[in-house]
């Protein structure tokens, strides 16, 4: 097929070897993995967690207590850096709004039929544009699988492109759920098609129906943003969500950002992981005794 989409991501130099891309990985964390391990590299982790609660039993009294508790780490940890953001299912961005009291904690809401992407496209933008209405300042919505799969490229980018314009000034990250696309072809597809829709950060896993977040998706989703930055000037950040629970297996993921993008990418601007429990285990090492804060 030769459509626009498809003749921009045929034009991408990032590798389709699944064996090449394990390879780099094994290498990666081989050489950067043991010097990772420092307090200062383990604070800057906690700094880029989305801490999450996508729960059926989510209510607004739940949610309103998991947002106190981040206002309770900033009084009683005051010399350590806050979580990135909160994030929860678009109906609770309200409630994170009225409740949360620091102002550098940022409001994530999914939205767009997460996490199967399977509705209207309609109701994708109404869901978006309530919970921004609502006080969300990040949309964390998976691309639209089914017509990835089918090859309708036009309406995979199409559909973005308007969530992307009911998101207004909010920040949109993209989820490709890579489990579900499996191959180092596929993840390196939907990447490009998700930055040219206007994605502001690509993000593995929704952690729900398919595998989390792998190293090797890691790898090469860094690599497109590097090669999409080296063309349109653009940085776009990169969000590991998905089974991510260990402070090494979020230093991991630390050392592919590090390795392929670089200091520039080590911000909580550029990097976060989406996680609930690692945030626990994390305070944990930094603290030197078990906690269990959220």
């Amino acid at each position: 097929m030769s459509d626009k989409y498809h003749d921009t991501v045929a034009k991408s130099n990032v590798t389709t070897d699944d064996a090449a891309v394990a390879a780099a990985v094994k290498k990666i964390l081989a050489d950067n993995l043991e010097a990772a391990r420092t307090p200062e590299n383990l604070k800057f982790l906690f700094n880029c967690i989305d801490l999450t609660t996508l729960k059926s039993t989510d209510s607004p009294s739940s949610v309103a207590k998991f947002t106190e508790r981040v206002n309770d780490f900033e009084n009683e940890h005051g010399d350590l850096p806050n979580v990135a953001a909160i994030c929860v299912y678009p109906n609770f961005t309200q409630v994170v709004r009225t409740v949360l009291e620091v102002s550098e904690v940022e409001i994530a809401a999914v939205s767009g039929g997460f996490p199967s992407s399977q509705t209207f496209p309609e109701v994708k933008i109404a869901e978006t544009a309530l919970a921004v209405e609502g006080g969300a300042d990040e949309i964390d919505v998976v691309l639209n699988l089914g017509n990835f799969f089918d090859d309708d490229w036009e309406e995979v980018c199409d559909e973005l492109e308007e969530i992307k314009h009911s998101c207004r000034e909010a920040r949109l990250k993209v989820i490709l759920e890579t489990g579900a696309l499996k191959t180092a072809k596929n993840i390196r597809d939907a990447a490009i098609l998700a930055m040219y829709s206007g994605a502001d950060f690509i993000k593995t896993s929704t952690g729900k129906e398919y595998p989390g977040a792998s190293l090797e998706a890691a790898y090469i989703m860094a690599q497109c943003i590097k090669e999409y930055h080296a063309a349109t000037g653009t940085k776009v950040g990169f969000k590991a969500a998905g089974g991510i629970t260990t402070p090494d297996e979020a230093l991991a993921y630390y050392c592919i950002v590090k390795s392929v993008l670089g200091e520039e990418w080590l911000t909580n601007e550029y990097f976060r992981i989406g996680a609930s429990r690692l945030a626990n285990n994390l305070l944990s090492e930094i603290l030197g005794t078990e906690t269990k804060f959220f």
